[in-house]
């Protein structure tokens, strides 16, 4: 589950004010939950990869499963993980705007399909013009409706949204009243089996502006170099470990599969809609792009119409967003920071 949920924010508020904690140390802890793109931390955990990793550099990296994935963020934001997976948005709106400086040490993948728009008896999303759409409010979902209406030259004024929580997408499509959701996998999936279902609008329509990442606290990530180095080195022997038909590969596939919930073929069917960065310097080209910034701007400028980077932040560059292509935002608050260095060090066999 990936979703921003607006009753999160005065906790953030509160955890911003905490004051930097960050040490040279050998023990950190990481956090993640179910989520297609983030199931081989799992595989990586119960391996004994991560261990390895971290042995090699003389430290120790506890992986923690969270279930409920924004209580993992919030768990990050207040010092209670060094690092957590999230999605840029949520890396702007939750730690990044509650004033903990924090760092994309991994780009991992983003979404190429995992994420859509299903209309009822409709095949054109223009035609979503006037009608209710139900969603989880303030998440990816959000995000990604407000970039649809953008194609066809409608705005959030033009629709109502419905908040929903994504455990009951599935159930309300199915209602008469409802003929417009936006969801994403295993929902989406379910939604389209579904009567008269189809998909107008999906996130390969915005490649690389939903991204699934590894955060790490920059302080911490500065303090010890080695903690990124092991995460990162853990991250790509996965990587290469998944890859292909062999059997080791399909032992990881199905392993992340049951982890999350489903068999082989419905994570497979996941990972197709997903452009995971395999090979790190896929992920270092993709860090370094124009385009990175480009969609940080377009997340930033969502985020602030939705009052989500804090109650006193002026204008959509209220945080600074520090990309290896320049930086978006106020660069005397930069808070969000993604990082080519330690995945370029994987691509250099540097680890």
């Amino acid at each position: 589950m990936r979703s921003k949920l607006l009753t999160a924010l005065p906790f953030i508020a509160a955890a911003g004010m905490l004051p930097g904690t960050a040490l040279a140390k050998d023990e950190f802890s990481v956090c993640w939950s179910i989520y297609v793109g983030w199931m081989p931390w799992d595989y990586g955990d119960a391996e004994g990869i991560v261990d390895k990793w971290a042995d090699r550099y003389d430290i120790e990296i506890d992986v923690v499963q969270i279930n409920d994935y924004i209580e993992s963020i919030n768990q990050y934001t207040s010092g209670r993980f060094d690092g957590c997976t999230m999605t840029n948005m949520d890396a702007l709106t939750i730690p990044a705007s509650g004033n903990v400086d924090s760092t994309a040490l991994l780009v991992g993948d983003f979404s190429d399909g995992n994420d859509g728009i299903v209309m009822k008896n409709e095949d054109d999303l223009a035609e979503i013009e006037g009608k209710r759409v139900n969603l989880v409010e303030l998440s990816v979902s959000h995000y990604l409706l407000a970039r649809g209406l953008e194609s066809v030259g409608l705005s959030e004024r033009d629709i109502e949204v419905v908040n929903t929580a994504d455990a009951d997408i599935v159930s309300a499509f199915a209602t008469p009243d409802v003929s417009s959701v936006v969801t994403w996998n295993p929902q989406l999936s379910s939604v389209l089996e579904q009567p008269n279902a189809n998909l107008v609008f999906d996130s390969s329509q915005i490649p690389g502006e939903i991204m699934d990442l590894m955060v790490v606290n920059t302080e911490t990530l500065e303090a010890n170099p080695e903690f990124g180095k092991a995460l990162t080195g853990a991250w790509y022997e996965i990587m290469a470990r998944m890859q292909g038909d062999d059997e080791t590969a399909i032992e990881a596939r199905t392993h992340m599969a049951n982890a999350a919930g489903t068999d082989l073929e419905g994570y497979e069917a996941q990972l197709e809609a997903t452009n995971m960065f395999h090979d790190p310097s896929e992920a270092v080209d993709f860090t370094r792009s124009d385009q990175l910034l480009e969609t940080m701007q377009n997340v930033a400028e969502f985020s602030f119409r939705h009052g989500l980077l804090g109650q006193g932040a002026p204008s959509a560059e209220a945080v600074g967003i520090e990309t290896p292509s320049g930086t978006y935002g106020n660069e005397g608050n930069v808070n969000l920071r993604f990082t080519d260095k330690y995945m370029q060090q994987a691509a250099d066999g540097e680890l």
